[in-house]
């Protein structure tokens, strides 16, 4: 696998946090960290966007997918909203993550500590040609559920 290179500027906000990371080797992900001043508290039902102190610029051809870490989903219910988030390769503001507290109680989310991650990935763009019909499917116009084989 061969690596991608992204130039990323710290913002004077985000100075002292280091910078995103795989935490493992065979992370797809890397942490986004919170860059705000002081902590951020999410009530129930609530949502937030949470600086993270970084801009990025990708390589033509890619994006920046924001992706919900697991341990806050399954601990306290919170989520990036609009799952996943694209960074476009021709944005160049700061990365910010929407998070949505679902679950009862209110979170606090501490400078610095982990709250989303980021996969980067390559795009496609396509050419949609109009047509009047479609070709036949085995499963047609099936919607939500419709390739169920029992209850």
């Amino acid at each position: 696998m061969s690596a991608v290179k992204v130039d990323v500027v710290r913002l004077p906000h985000g100075k002292d946090l280091p910078l995103p990371a795989y935490a493992t080797v065979a992370s797809a992900g890397m942490d986004l960290l919170n860059a705000e001043d002081g902590a951020v508290t999410i009530e129930p039902g609530k949502r937030a966007m949470i600086a993270t102190g970084i801009a990025i610029q990708l390589p033509s051809g890619y994006e920046a997918q924001v992706r919900p870490r697991s341990g806050l989903a399954a601990k306290h219910g919170i989520t990036v909203l609009n799952s996943p988030g694209t960074i476009d390769a021709d944005y160049r503001g700061e990365i910010k993550v929407i998070l949505v507290n679902l679950g009862d109680e209110a979170v606090t989310l501490k400078r610095s500590e982990r709250i989303a991650q980021m996969v980067v990935a390559p795009v496609t763009q396509v050419v949609l040609h109009e047509v009047d019909t479609l070709e036949d499917s085995d499963r047609g116009a099936g919607g939500f559920g419709s390739t169920g084989t029992g209850s």
